[in-house]
Order: structure tokens, then C-alpha cells, then sequence
């Protein structure tokens, strides 16, 4: 080889070396990863705000559902404690129509001013059958019916009518029935409700009406306590017991079959 072409091959070769050893130029670095970044930033930013927008408006939704619900159900309430009272009224008026009718029912004895009727029944009947404020209330009512004028109360010729019972010879048996009522209803529901306990409270109920009827018409007549025992409470007794044993049967017959429809 020639010295010239030497000496141009060598130049190559430390033109080479010298080049690889130079410091490379800086490359600009690629966006790309801070682009994404940003990117997922903003993504994430735009799905959080979207996710509370969504939330603010289930929100919103619920709220008003709940106040729909609230109005709705206090309507429904308020409804119902209308149909409640409703029906409780209806059941004292129909109760004091029954007392009213068995009152009709009457047998006038001639040795004493008061009468033998079914009145006595119907009170017994009503106290086992409703609860204690409904029997109290119904016989409430009754004896305001009476006492307004209307022809409620037994037809008895040596009493006028109306507040004229509740005063005379016979007002102690009327005005004891109310606690006589609440009296009875209570004893048979603390004995079970068995006929026994019917048969027991309609008993001692009714001993209770004969009781205050007796002291009235001690009152009004100042007769001594014998003649009250022969006025108000003997001639009475048997038609009492009779009275008391077919309230019972009649309660205790009533609770077997709302129990059998239940």
C-alpha cells in the first residue's frame, strides 16, 4: 500500500474513534408521559365532579322521595285515625241503640216503682264484649241520650222521662252503668276470658248495679234497709241470674268465633 492511502485510512479511523467519543447532542424529551398524566388528571377530575353531580342529584331525588313518602304516610295516618274514630262512634251509638231497645223491653211490678227489664242485659252483653273505655263510653253516651230528652230510658208511668231517671227512685241503677261497664270489661280480660271469668264479672257487675240502685233508692225514698232489700234488690235476683248466665254465654260464645276467624 502507498503512504498516501495509509495515512487517509488512519485519518478515518481517529475520525471514528474521535467522533464516539464526543458528548451526544441532547435529545428533546418526549411529552407523552406528562401528556398522559395531565390527561388522566383531567380525566379523573372530570369523572369525580361527574360522580357528585350524580350523587348531589340521588341526593336531591331521595330527599324529595322522603318528603313525598313523609306527607304521603302522615296522610294515610291521619286517615286512619279518622276511620278510627269514626268507627268507635259508630260502635257507642249502635251500643246505646241496643240499650235503648232492651230498655224497652220492660215488665212493671206493682209493689215497687222500679221495673223489671232487659236494660240490665244489654249493659252486661256490651261490657264483656267491648273493651272498658268503649263500655264506659257507650254507656256514657247512653245515659246523655236519656237525659237530653230522648225516649231511651224505660217507660215507667210515675216517671216523666229525661232527667227525671236519673234523679228518681231508679237513677242509682242508671248512673252505675258506666263503672259497672268499665268494671266488667276489665275483670274478664285479667281472668283469661274463659266463661268462668265472663260468668264471674257479669256477676259481680251486676251486684254492683244492685248495689248502687238500692242505696239510691234509699235516698230518694228513706225507707228503711229492709224495705229496700224487698223495693230494689230481691224480686230481682233470679231474673239477674239468668241475666248474667246468657251475657256469658253470649260473650264467651262471641270470643270463640272471633278467634276461629282470626
Amino acid at each position: 500500500m502507498q503512504p498516501q492511502a495509509r495515512r487517509a485510512i488512519s485519518c478515518c479511523s481517529v475520525s471514528n474513534i474521535g467522533l464516539k467519543h464526543l458528548p451526544q447532542p441532547a435529545l428533546p424529551r418526549s411529552t407523552s408521559r406528562t401528556g398522559n398524566r395531565e390527561e388522566r388528571k383531567l380525566g379523573n377530575d372530570g369523572w369525580a365532579g361527574a360522580r357528585r353531580d350524580e350523587v348531589n342529584r340521588d341526593s336531591k331525588m331521595g330527599n324529595l322521595m322522603g318528603t313525598t313518602s313523609k306527607t304521603a304516610f302522615e296522610g294515610i295516618g291521619a286517615d286512619g285515625k279518622a276511620a278510627a274514630w269514626l268507627r268507635s262512634g259508630g260502635v257507642v251509638l249502635a251500643g246505646s241503640a241496643f240499650i235503648a231497645l232492651c230498655a224497652h223491653v220492660v215488665l212493671p211490678l206493682n209493689f215497687t216503682p222500679v221495673p223489671l227489664t232487659m236494660q240490665t242485659f244489654a249493659v252486661l252483653v256490651l261490657a264483656l264484649v267491648l273493651s272498658p273505655r268503649m263500655a264506659a263510653a257507650t254507656m256514657t253516651a247512653y245515659l246523655v241520650e236519656g237525659a237530653l230528652g230522648l225516649p231511651v230510658f224505660s217507660p215507667v208511668p210515675v216517671i216523666a222521662g229525661g232527667m227525671a231517671h236519673l234523679v228518681g227512685p231508679t237513677g242509682g241503677y242508671l248512673l252505675s252503668y258506666p263503672a259497672v261497664a268499665a268494671l266488667i270489661s276489665t275483670l274478664w280480660r285479667n281472668t283469661g276470658r274463659s266463661f268462668a271469668g265472663a260468668l264471674g264479672s257479669a256477676a259481680a257487675g251486676n251486684l254492683l248495679i244492685l248495689t248502687c240502685g238500692g242505696a239510691w233508692l234509699a235516698i230518694v225514698t228513706h225507707a228503711p234497709v229492709a224495705t229496700i232489700l224487698w223495693l230494689g234488690v230481691l224480686p230481682f235476683l233470679p231474673g239477674e241470674g239468668l241475666k248474667v248466665a246468657t251475657a256469658a254465654v253470649i260473650a264467651f260464645g262471641y270470643q270463640r268465633f272471633r278467634r276461629r276467624v282470626a
